[in-house]
């Protein structure tokens, strides 16, 4: 039977898809390339690989050398015949950036991520097939900015698996959720879990119910979580690949670096308050001579003292 199926499977089809007016069905030829820059740490890794099991018409190239000149991975794109690149860029071992373009012409947009958590690290009872196209689920929220319609087509055309990709399964299981609360996007991944609707779960054992009004066979679907899951920050849109006129700029955005600086700031004026203190408390015992060794007190005459010696 196996030898019947691979020469099935090699044969072409007869007619492409057609649409409603009778033309050819365009064919979605998405590729995606997936690398990171130097300095990655053990967590930015397994997003990595994760986002690569999850996503067969994608391809992992090795670490980036260089931070500056990022025109290069146009280059690098067109070697590899991709049209889309997701970009890492770590800084300082702590910080990720996600660089999603479209070359050779653009656009591109930086987002920050954060809030990473990995499918090892979660543990999740879900799981999918190996090479299945995912269902992408959007917010509302993408239609209302221009900017948010412009990324919510480049998220689709880099996380939406083709129909007939090389090492894809001619299977829908999982939907990818992106989410816009407080103007940051939050990525879910969930497992399309389908359950018999006669049938309970009574302990260990699945318990079959008599149909009612003799129907049967219906299912039951929900959604169970995956992993990975991660948090997006747009920050900046470029008209171009890695280059060109700025076309979006977040003004709210508020680098790590501000924020870890803030916190030291902070947490120095509160050392330099105490400091102060200390000063001050040593200055007011020696003026009132209750440190030995620096200065006399002096007596008043009508100190009792004085008085009554």
């Amino acid at each position: 039977m196996s030898s019947v199926y691979k020469s099935l499977s090699k044969q072409k089809p007869t007619s492409q898809p057609a649409t409603e007016n009778g033309d050819p069905k365009p064919r979605n030829r998405q590729r995606l390339l997936i690398l990171s820059s130097r300095g990655v740490t053990f967590r930015h890794r397994h997003l990595l690989t994760d986002l690569h099991a999850l996503l067969p018409h994608s391809r992992k190239d090795a670490k980036l050398d260089t931070k500056q000149h990022l025109p290069q991975l146009n280059e690098l794109a067109d070697l590899y015949n991709c049209n889309n690149i997701a970009f890492f860029e770590a800084r300082k071992s702590q910080d990720l950036y996600l660089w999603l373009a479209k070359p050779p012409n653009g656009p591109t947009i930086k987002m920050h991520c954060q809030n990473i958590h990995t499918m090892e690290e979660l543990n999740f009872t879900g799981n999918c097939l190996k090479g299945s196209r995912p269902v992408l689920s959007f917010d509302a929220q993408f239609e209302g900015a221009a900017h948010l319609r412009v990324l919510k087509e480049l998220l689709t055309q880099a996380f939406g698996v083709p129909e007939r990709t090389r090492g894809g399964k001619p299977f829908v299981d999982h939907v990818m959720a992106f989410t816009m609360v407080g103007g940051k996007i939050w990525v879910r991944v969930y497992q399309i879990s389908e359950t018999e609707a006669g049938k309970v779960k009574a302990g260990d054992e699945e318990v079959e119910l008599p149909a009612v009004n003799g129907k049967g066979g219906e299912t039951n679907l929900s959604l169970v979580e995956i992993g990975p899951r991660f948090v997006l920050t747009p920050i900046v849109m470029l008209e171009g690949s890695f280059g060109g006129p700025v076309i979006y700029e977040n003004k709210e955005f508020v680098s790590p670096n501000q924020v870890r600086s803030d916190v030291r700031r902070v947490k120095a004026g509160r050392y330099n308050k105490r400091a102060e203190g200390t000063v001050e408390s040593k200055v007011r015992k020696r003026d009132l001579g209750l440190r030995t060794g620096e200065g006399t007190r002096e007596v008043d005459e009508l100190d009792e003292r004085v008085l009554f010696r």
